[in-house]
Parts: structure tokens; sequence; C-alpha cells
């Protein structure tokens, strides 16, 4: 048997709206950063553990690292997000 979700005309049910799988929320995770202005995401990596987001990689600086969780938090469905990032600046 073939499991197929739901669809209302062809539009997503509420369940699979309100809680998207790891792997779609991995890629439009990536997505917004990578379609950022004023951050260069080119050696960062983005791993969805279900509704967590894991920030690694390195970046430039502390500024930057704050800019990429505000807009991993805006991707709908990302509740949390773990930065695991290296950045030349000090700590």
């Amino acid at each position: 048997m073939v499991f197929k979700p739901q669809r209302f005309h062809d539009a997503k049910s509420a369940a699979e709206t309100a809680n998207p799988s790891a792997a779609r929320l991995e890629v439009a995770a990536a997505k917004a950063l990578a379609s950022s202005q004023g951050l260069d995401a080119s050696e960062l990596t983005v791993v969805a553990k279900g509704q967590e987001i894991v920030l690694g990689g390195r970046i430039t600086s502390r500024l930057e690292i704050d800019r990429a969780v505000d807009i991993i938090m805006s991707v709908p469905g990302v509740e949390k997000v773990t930065v695991t990032i290296a950045s030349d600046e000090a700590p």
C-alpha cells in the first residue's frame, strides 16, 4: 500500500502545513539563508531534526550569526535553532 498525503483540491492538508517534513523545512531554511541580503551563507550548513534547525559551519562575525538565526526563525515551521557555528571573531 502506498501512502499519499491527503489533498483537498490540490491544497496541502492543515496537518501537513502545521507540521512540515524535516526535509522540506531544511530546504526552506537553506533557501532563506542563501537568498538573504547582507549575509554570506556559503560556508553554512543547515540540518533539520524535526522542527529544529542545526546551523553549522563558519561565518565572519557574531552579528552575522544573529542575522542567520533571525532568518531561520522566520521560516514557517521552525521552532528552535541550535548554533554550532565557528566565528572569526573572539567569543
